[in-house]
């Protein structure tokens, strides 16, 4: 998925710190030492493919960092995964509550944009659904999601300037656009304040 209309964008790199293991992180590194393997990379090709450092890698799979979104998003494309695929945890249930306050929220790396799952995140799965949160003058980039995925976006409140294959739109409270994800976009907050979003991810085929 992917910060700014008030500064330049920021492009540090995520620092590669640690984090008390929970189950959100132990769900990310088992799934992601479980693709890794199946697809019989090791840690270092999959950080060539990825362009997320090894040491990085090393420490997800060990349940002792949280990625941002940017950095999980590298590493879906290069596991060729959907995006839900990594931070699932199978359950038998039916029916999933999912609490607002228990919810896992992926940050980007200044905090500035938050992205939470309003889906049972219990196997991988072709539709996904997110709120986002967009702190005020921000820009949230994102890279190219793997070819044919979707993203039917809907503002509920603030407003959005949506930036698709270089061209600009722009939408206000209840507005919605449906467009290809498969090159780069950009998402900007171009208020003073938050701008609340919704969003329904579709992807091609969900990949095992």
């Amino acid at each position: 998925m992917a910060i700014g209309i008030a500064g330049p964008v920021k492009q540090s790199k995520p620092p590669e710190t640690s984090a008390p293991p929970d189950a959100f992180t132990g769900a990310l590194a088992q799934n992601l030492r479980t693709y890794r393997t199946r697809r019989g990379l090791s840690l270092e090709r999959l950080a060539r493919a990825s362009g997320v450092s090894r040491a990085m890698l090393n420490q997800i799979e060990l349940g002792r960092s949280v990625p941002t979104i940017k950095v999980v998003w590298k590493i879906t494309r290069a596991l060729e995964l959907p995006f839900s695929a990594l931070i699932t945890s199978f359950s038998p249930e039916t029916a999933t509550v999912i609490n607002a306050q228990a919810s896992k929220v992926l940050s980007s790396h200044d905090g500035a944009f938050r992205s939470r799952a309003l889906f049972p995140v219990d196997e991988p799965r072709r539709v996904e659904f997110y709120e986002l949160r967009l702190a005020p003058h921000s820009t949230e980039v994102a890279d190219p999601h793997p070819a044919g995925t979707t993203e039917n976006l809907v503002v509920s409140s603030g407003k959005l300037e949506l930036v698709v294959g270089g061209k600009r739109h722009r939408l206000g409270s209840g507005d919605a656009v449906l467009f290809q994800a498969d090159v780069p976009h950009e998402y900007r907050n171009p208020e003073p304040t938050e701008l609340l979003m919704y969003l329904v991810m579709t992807y091609t085929e969900a990949t095992a």
